[in-house]
């Protein structure tokens, strides 16, 4: 199994693409941040307005690993030659529901208001991954 950049050189997969490398790269930042909520949740929870209780810990770093499954999911799918659009529609189910979950959480009062641009980084995401696998699932129906 080829992926996309063994192909090419990366900047002329990003020119091809454009959406594609943004996601990607959207991706591995997802990716990263699961990770760095494991060893460093106390750290960030502050910043995010929130008391690192135990129970905030642990499920901060729940959180945190199923970003970085998502986000390695979604990058290897793109990084594949052909994307598998239904990994791309699931990416953006789970950024709808983590802006969701952000964002009701301001409204009651878990996160104070910086909290709101991790928001709007998943929704930006998930827009973005429906608008990249509408164009996927577009190419792969067979129509009449």
């Amino acid at each position: 199994m080829k992926t996309v950049a063994a192909r090419t050189s990366p900047a002329a997969w990003a020119a091809a693409d454009p959406l594609r490398a943004v996601l990607a790269i959207l991706a591995v930042i997802t990716a990263l941040t699961g990770v760095a909520e494991i060893p460093f949740g106390g750290f960030i929870l502050r910043l995010l307005g929130t008391e690192p209780t135990p129970l905030a810990l642990q499920l901060f770093g729940t959180v945190g690993m199923f970003m970085i499954v998502v986000g390695g999911l979604l990058l290897h799918t793109l990084l594949k030659r052909d994307a598998a659009p239904e990994v791309v529609f699931w990416a953006g189910v789970q950024k709808a529901g983590a802006f969701a979950a952000v964002g009701i959480g301001v409204l009651n009062g878990v996160f104070a208001a910086p909290a709101l641009a991790v928001a709007v980084f998943d929704l930006a995401t998930a827009v973005l991954c429906f608008i990249y696998w509408r164009g996927v699932y577009g190419r792969e129906v067979v129509r009449p």
